[in-house]
């Protein structure tokens, strides 16, 4: 049997072998969930639905160049027509531009909202997650009696005590909003305070604040993303139900729960001037569940088909 030494082989070119390579393109957390997401037509399709909405609350009020706030007595509860597109009010005023200047409140409000929630829930549930023990105790029992009592109570409660302004309405749904929010951090961090970088960063000298800022808020990013998309539709409809019974904002406000309010009271004769609010409302919250739903499905792992 012959020897086998260095000399019996030949060194082969491996660009003779470039077309048989199998090559996959690095992509990104982000970058796979912005791909499955543009899978789903539904949750394309509330996008688009969603953009044009809140293009419509910034341009709407203005398209028909009618004033929408002065009484103008001649031309009060005119059908949807050329002139009004979606009819005028029992004072005369464009109901086009009044609908979607309620559109803009209510979906200002709801966004101011969710933003406390989140920087709220996070501080909270952060802090509570990372230094645990007696200090995760005592929180936790805050939490508890802040989510024993009922949110909707509470919200009433501080309406009767404030006065009925977007200030207040914001302040009453933000009390318990946050709660679940710190729950849900909580958990999540608690899962990343054993990780490697987090070890890695106390060793270098920084401080708490800046673990959960900067190493341990960022890594739950997904979560905070299915929150914001489920708590913006729940506040849009909660300030419509508030106002519509009468405990949100006052009748000289312009919201999507105040037009639907007078409408109800002219329905009988006028049915449009409630059919209007109501449409534009259900399309919004409808859009943002439906992104919601998409963005679940995109972003969580374990539901990828």
């Amino acid at each position: 049997m012959a020897e086998l030494t260095k000399e019996r082989f030949k060194k082969v070119a491996s660009d003779r072998f470039d077309k048989d390579v199998i090559s996959r393109p690095t992509i990104s957390y982000w970058g796979d969930a912005w791909r499955r997401l543009k899978k789903n037509p539904v949750a394309m399709f509330s996008l688009g639905l969603l953009i044009f909405c809140i293009i419509m609350t910034i341009i709407g009020p203005y398209i028909r160049g009618l004033d929408f706030i002065s009484v103008n007595g001649v031309k009060k509860n005119l059908g949807p027509s050329s002139e009004f597109w979606f009819g005028s009010d029992s004072l005369g005023r464009d109901l086009f531009s009044r609908v979607w200047m309620g559109a803009r409140v209510s979906i200002i409000v709801a966004l101011v909202c969710t933003a406390i929630q989140i920087v709220v829930g996070c501080i909270y549930g952060g802090i509570m997650a990372y230094y645990g023990g007696i200090v995760d105790e005592v929180m936790m029992r805050i939490l508890e009696i802040i989510t024993s009592m009922p949110s909707l109570l509470i919200t009433l409660l501080v309406m009767m005590v404030l006065e009925k302004s977007v200030g207040a309405l914001v302040f009453a749904m933000c009390v318990t909003a946050w709660c679940g929010t710190a729950r849900q951090i909580r958990g999540q961090i608690m899962q990343l305070r054993e990780s490697e970088y987090v070890m890695a960063a106390e060793c270098l000298g920084a401080s708490p604040m800046r673990i959960i800022v900067k190493h341990m808020i960022p890594n739950t990013l997904s979560i905070l993303i299915l929150n914001v998309a489920s708590s913006i539709p729940s506040y849009i409809f909660t300030e419509a139900s508030l106002s519509f019974l009468g405990m949100g904002l006052d009748s000289n406000s312009i919201s999507l729960g105040v037009l639907i309010s007078n409408g109800r009271a002219t329905m009988d004769l006028y049915p449009y001037q409630l059919f209007f609010p109501a449409l534009v409302l259900c399309i919004i919250v409808l859009a943002f569940n439906l992104l919601g739903d998409g963005l679940r499905d995109a972003l969580d792992p374990r539901l990828r088909q």
